[in-house]
């Protein structure tokens, strides 16, 4: 039986730590300068690969870890890493300086311009340590086919929203101009250094403690 409170429940908490809103301008900023085709490829294969990620791990993450050896503090610790390098990267702009190279040298070759569907928005942007941490706990205690169902369900609408920012937010940004993108991509990476060395503190403290 479907548990109306589990997923009331489950899909605020998903909701704050996947948080759209805060992805999506992150999102625009990546592939800013391509295709709007291009663009809602990337919307619809970062949302996919998060999900077939997030659903398998709700399910195999706590075993797989367990064998492996590895615990969510190194995981943090590594995307606490990987995305303090994009932060500063966007912050000095030589992200964008290599996409938009990247994205010419592919219009010319007749290729798609650089794939951020699986790093760094479909990982750690989407599935990331916080949000697989958070559904380990979330199945855990909701032992029940019934709650689990309700779990998996918040999932998806969730995902399903951040599908949503993602394909409008392209748009709305480019109507904000070069001044505010270039403004936004600078705060937005003082942001995720921001964010990455706080995943890289909650990993250590959770590692010595």
């Amino acid at each position: 039986m479907f548990e109306t409170a589990i997923f009331v429940s489950a899909f605020t908490t998903l909701f704050v730590i996947i948080d759209p809103p805060g992805c999506a301008p992150i999102f625009a900023t990546l592939t800013k300068g391509t295709s709007r085709a291009h663009q809602r490829r990337m919307a619809f294969k970062s949302v996919g690969i998060a999900a077939f990620i997030l659903i398998g791990f709700a399910y195999v993450g706590e075993w797989l870890f367990a064998k492996l050896g590895i615990s969510l503090d190194a995981l943090r610790i590594a995307g606490g890493i990987m995305l303090f390098i994009i932060g500063l990267n966007m912050v000095f702009e030589k992200r964008t300086e290599k996409r938009e190279d990247r994205a010419e040298e592919a219009l010319e070759d007749n290729e798609d311009p650089e794939d951020i569907s699986v790093f760094p928005m479909g990982i750690p942007m989407i599935a990331g340590p916080g949000t697989m941490a958070t559904l380990l706990i979330l199945m855990s205690d909701a032992p029940t086919r019934g709650g689990q169902l309700a779990i998996l369900a918040a999932l998806v609408i969730t995902l399903i929203i951040t599908l949503v920012t993602f394909l409008i937010a392209g748009p709305i940004v480019k109507l904000m101009g070069k001044s505010f993108t270039d403004v936004l991509t600078r705060v937005l990476g003082v942001l995720l250094a921001t964010l990455a060395a706080q995943f890289i503190l909650d990993g250590v403290k959770g590692a010595l403690f």
